[in-house]
Formats: C-alpha cells, structure tokens, sequence
C-alpha cells in the first residue's frame, strides 16, 4: 500500500515507470540510484524498494550527512554499478520492507538507517514525500512539472497544472496569488496592485488508515491549513511591494520577506508559515511586469528548503507567469471573436406576420471561433419576410469580415424590395469589389403569407429541404447557379407553393458535408431525419422548431464538424384568405370616406368593433397622404392576426416624415395621430412606389 501523501486534486494513481513523471504522487519519492556496498542482502533489498540497504558500519542514529558517490568510491572501490529499479515497482518512501533480504527500517527499532535517510540525514517517517537531494532529481522534477503547466490552455488550467506539479514532489502546500484584474498584452493597469488569492493546494492532514498512520484523535488544523487571506493590496514602497520588485524567489526567513509576509497573508496569519527555510516566496512576472505570487511551504516534519530549490521555484514561478500570460491574451482574443461573430448574426430573429422562425449556429472548433457562415430573416412590405442564408469561404477574421458586409449588402438590397435574383446579382458585384478572391454561396428567398407561395434564388449554395406538414420530406428543385464573386453570370429565381404549417430548413454546407461523407449524402440524410422526426409528433401537428434544430443537428457525428454550420428553420402559418381585406381606391377626394366605410365593415365581419373609432381615423389620415400626390389607384389592405394590420400603398416613392406642426399650420398632423395611436408603424420604399403600414393591438 503506498502511503504517500496527495493533493486535494490528485493526479493519476498508474504507476510510473522507472524516469516517470515525478509530478505525480506516486512518483514524488525521486531517488537517485546509490551503488550498493558489498553484500547479498543489498541486492536483494535494492531490487525491491531502488535503495542501497545500509552497510553493517552505519550509524545507528541515521544522523549524519549523506556521502558523495565520489568519496565513497575513494573509501572502498565498487567496480559493480547500481541495479536499476525495475520496471513498474514504483519507489516506495524509507521504511520497512518484508522479505528476504530486508532490512529493517528505523521505525522498526532496529537503529539502522535506510538509504533515505543516509541521503537526506534525516529520519524518514512512513507516508511522508522524500525531499529530492540530487540535481538529476530536480532537473526531472522541473521538465515534468513545466511540461504540466505548458499544457494548460486556460488560466485556470495553468494555475491548477502548478499547483499539482508542486505538491507533494517541490511542497506540502502551495498559495498562488494573481493580479486583480489582470493586465491583458502591453496595456497598462490603472490603479493600485491588488492580489487576490487563486488557488491553494496542500497535502490533506489525514493519514491513510490502512497504512496505520492515521493518529487515533484528530489533531487541530496544522499550520499550513490556516494561511492566506483572499485579497491584499500592495501599498507602494512595502516591503511586500520591494520582494515583488526583486522578481526572484526569496526564502521567508529574510528580513524582507518576513515582512511581506503579513501584508500577503493578512494580519495575524504570518504565525502560519513554518520557520527556517520552510517557505519560498516566488513572485511571478510576465512579460511586462509581476502579475501575481506564489508561496512554496513545508511542513515542519519535512526536510527544509536548500539553495537549489531557489533555482527550482524560480522556473515553476518563470513558466507558470509566461503561461498565465499567454492565457490572457488568448481569453482576450476568444472574447473578441466571440463579439465578432455574435455581432455579425442577427442578435434576435424578428417576429413577422405568418411565419416563425428558429435558428442556429455552431463554428467550426474552439479554435476558430469565427467565420463566413450567416443566416437572416428580413421583414418586407406587405407582410412578406425574406430567408438569406450565406457561406463566404474559410474561418477567419477575414472571412467574418466579408461576411459581415455582404450581410449589410443583402439587408440593404431587402429593404429596396429587389426580387430575389437582382439581389443575388448586386452582391456578386459587390464581392467582386471586395476583391478577386472573394468567393460566397448564398440562398436568398421571400415568403409571402397572403399567397402562400415562395421565391427562391440560389448562387451556389445547397438547396433547401421543405417538410410537409404530412411528414413527408423534400429536397426543392431551385437552380444551383454560379457562388458570388464570380462575376457574369445571370441568376435564376422559382416561385414554388408554400403550404401552411409545412417548414422550410435552409442551411450550410457544414451541416451536411465532411471529410466522411460527400455533400449529397449529407443532404439524403438531412432530408430522412426531417421526415423521421416529423413521424414523431404524428401527420396533423409539426415538430417543435426548437426541438427540430436541435434534432437536426444531433445527426452530427465525431467527425463530422469540419466547418461552420449556419441553420435557418421558418414554419409557414400564413394567413387565411378570410383573414384579409383588400380594395383599389381611385386618387380622388372621395377615397379617404370610402375607406373608412370599407374597414368599418371589415371590422364588423370579423367581431372587432371596439378599434372601429381608432382605425377609421388612422386609415382616413394615411389615405388623405396617398390620394394627395398619387397618379394611379391606391391599395388598401388589412390583415388580421395576432395584430390588426393596415397597409396603404401608392405610386409615389418618396417616404413620408413625422414632423412636430406648427400652430399655424393646416395639415401635418397625420403622421403625428398614426405615431400616437398605433401600436407601431412604418413606411417602406417599393420599385413601384411605397407602401405605409400601421398596427393596433386587438383587443
């Protein structure tokens, strides 16, 4: 049974080999093979624990000094070399061993000393990690535990990979203080030094039972459990502040560092810190300056600290400060291309009239947190919406920022209310400006609720896949077409039906293609796991679309994340034809009283009596506006949802402008009624004109 102490976060129990990882426990006890003396009893007892036994002549007090191979050799030559340890028998601490050839150790009363004990001059008592007394020991001990810290990517990885290379091998317990915040790259911190405390780790006070070092009655909390405060300020020209200053790790029996030791661990906790060279004091400086401390302690049954272990924990302090820093900036450029990619998607899809909508996004790895995929939904005149989803090449700042301006391009192009291929056509030529190799595939199609009917023109992307309301589903036939940026090349655009509660799915490449599978059995299998998660919820109710995303993306496999994935789902509600009212009104003075007449019967065929005040005088107002200045016959449209909308449309493109009337003006108080009354409103320019549009809640 190994008795070695651990951490609170142990690390593997396998067994180290012979050179393992002296980081962890197991592989705490270092030891540098001795030559053996002459003797049999010696082979045997190397060949089960790695140690010399101790020669007849030994002292029986174990006390003295350990002797240099190189005196030894003077005394009494050996032309024999050391057996190594063999393989898989970990090295067990200084005590008794049974067996042939065993020598019992000095708990055994036996008054002879064991091979750690020679080295060290110390008695070894069981359970307790052996001090590493030889510089191949902590050259070891130093490229095993860096290597741990190097592997970390994140702060917290890089403290807690110090901490649990340091305890038990370097220290019984360990204290690692940093900067509160903490500076990012070369920019300068404001305001004074703040440390606060990150991470602790200690061997735990507890003996193992079944090695019978566990003492009946539980003693107090040892010393090294009641040290550190959370948070200390270093006040400038302190004698905490002037040990940070040195940058080098000092012992805390200095004068110096005494003195800092209060200010660090607060007041009345300097009593904690075991006396003599117990404690090294290691401040830690990144590449500008120090950005935190650590605290090596030792308990007082522990052999102390030697020179040496200055050099040791001025590389655990040098790598650990490094790392940290490159922690940060790291942290730091994750934020941003998480803001960059966050601030380039649509923040929140809009709610339009007849159709709900659901989306994802997934990037390509946690190390290419952006890129050229985008989806968006843009409200259009007439209760129309438009689906866009785009693929620009690559997974880079680059291709997010081009991204982002095609996306400006295609909200732009919307509100113009283009049909769908001159919308493609336009941001071909606005990637050929952004340069020659500016490649994009993008889907781009407008629903319309009224009609139930949907336009689809495509640039190269792959095609959308529609699920009836049945279960059944389709992969739409719309003309693939040349990516943007390739310049001279005409789009194509399809009207296809869009039946109420059927779902329209447009997505990336990313969903469907990989290094495992080609592009069109991706989309077979996209289309077979729509219909089968349809069977679920029966032939007359839709899946959740929430629910559809995520069941759509579980189809993922280990391997199947090779770029970006932008999903786009909108469910067709659309609106039933007894839900609209639709007229053509002449531009006469007469049109303004003949609408009202028209919604007041509307409103009573559908039960909405109470808005018949309201939406006379707001549809009379807008009316007037249009009748003014129109040269052919204006529309007047009302929708019945959730809401009660009215769109007025006319030939004239310019947009009206709220604006305050003055008291001696007649008219200009139209739109200021519309802006007080309404729910909302707004107005939008057509190729043919303009279309204002207002809403009242029902009641």
């Amino acid at each position: 049974m190994d008795s070695t102490r651990v951490t609170e976060h142990p690390t593997s129990f396998d067994r180290p080999q012979t050179g393992g990882d002296p980081t962890e426990p197991r592989g705490a006890l270092l030891r540098t093979p001795v030559p053996p003396r002459a003797g049999g009893s010696a082979l045997a007892a190397q060949g089960r624990t790695g140690e010399s036994p101790p020669t007849a002549g030994a002292d029986p007090s174990g006390a003295f000094e350990h002797s240099q191979p190189g005196a030894e050799q003077a005394a009494e030559p050996d032309t024999h070399r050391p057996r190594p340890t063999p393989e898989g028998v970990p090295v067990q601490p200084g005590g008794a061993h049974s067996g042939a050839g065993a020598v019992p150790g000095a708990l055994s009363g036996s008054g002879a000393a064991t091979g750690a004990e020679r080295r060290t001059g110390q008695l070894t008592v069981p359970g307790q990690p052996t001090p590493m007394r030889r510089d191949g020991d902590r050259l070891r001990f130093v490229g095993a535990a860096t290597r741990r810290i190097a592997r970390g990517m994140d702060l917290d990885e890089i403290v807690m990979g110090l901490c649990r290379a340091t305890v038990p091998t370097f220290a019984d317990a360990i204290l690692v203080y940093l900067r509160e915040p903490l500076p990012v790259g070369d920019e300068r911190p404001t305001g004074p030094l703040v440390l606060r405390l990150r991470r602790t780790d200690r061997i735990p006070a507890e003996r193992d039972t079944e090695g019978g070092f566990t003492p009946a009655a539980q003693p107090e909390p040892s010393e090294l459990e009641a040290v550190g405060s959370e948070l200390c300020e270093v006040r400038p020209g302190s004698a905490l502040a002037e040990v940070l200053r040195g940058v080098r790790p000092v012992f805390t029996e200095t004068p110096a560092a005494r003195a800092a030791l209060p200010e660090l661990l607060g007041d009345g906790q300097d009593f904690a810190v075991p006396d003599g060279r117990r404690a090294i004091l290691a401040p830690l400086r990144g590449r500008r300056r120090v950005i935190g401390a650590a605290l090596f302690l030792r308990g007082p049954e522990r052999v102390a600290f030697e020179a040496d272990d200055l050099l040791v924990a001025a590389q655990l302090a040098t790598h650990s400060a490094l790392g940290i820093d490159k922690a940060v900036l790291y942290g730091r450029e994750a934020y941003i291309a998480d803001e960059l990619q966050r601030t380039m998607l649509p923040e929140n899809l809009p709610r339009c009239t007849g159709v709900r909508l659901a989306s994802r996004y997934l990037p390509a790895a946690e190390t290419a947190r952006v890129g050229g995929d985008w989806y968006d939904a843009i409200p259009l005149p007439g209760s129309r919406v438009a689906l866009v989803v785009g693929d620009v090449m690559g997974h880079s700042m680059t291709s997010a920022a081009i991204m982002g301006q095609l996306r400006t391009t295609a909200q732009t192009l919307a509100g113009l209310d283009l049909p769908p291929q001159e919308v493609l056509h336009h941001l071909d030529e606005q990637a050929q400006r952004l340069g020659t190799d500016r490649m994009a595939t993008c889907l781009y199609a407008v629903y319309d609720p009224v009609s139930h009917r949907i336009t689809v023109a495509n640039a190269g992307h792959p095609p959308p896949v529609l699920l009836h309301l049945g279960g059944h589903a389709e992969v739409l036939r719309v003309p693939a077409g040349a990516p943007i940026g390739v310049g001279g090349v005409d789009f194509e655009a399809v009207e296809l039906d869009a039946p109420a509660g059927a779902t329209l799915l447009l997505y990336t490449d990313g969903l469907v293609e990989s290094r495992l599978r080609d592009v069109w059995t991706g989309i077979e299998q996209l289309r077979e796991r729509l219909a089968a998660t349809a069977q679920l919820t029966g032939p007359d109710h839709p899946p959740p679309l929430e629910a559809l995303c995520d069941e759509v993306l579980d189809m993922l496999g280990p391997g199947d994340r090779d770029d970006d994935i932008a999903l786009l789902a909108a469910r067709f509600d659309g609106i039933a034809p007894s839900d609209v009212a639709y007229w053509f009104l002449e531009p006469e003075d007469a049109a303004p009283g003949r609408a009202r007449r028209l919604a007041r019967r509307a409103l009573a065929r559908w039960g909405m009596e109470d808005l018949t005040d309201s939406v006379e005088l707001l549809v009379s107002e807008v009316v007037t506006n249009a009748v003014r200045y129109a040269s052919k016959p204006v529309t007047l449209r009302l929708l019945r949802t959730d809401v009660l909308r009215c769109e007025v449309g006319d030939d004239v493109p310019q947009l009206p402008r709220l604006r305050q009337a003055r008291h001696t003006d007649e008219g200009g108080r139209g739109l200021y009624l519309v802006n007080r009354l309404a729910r909302r409103w707004g107005a939008t320019r057509l190729s043919t004109g303009k279309v204002v549009w207002f809403e009242l809640n029902r009641g």
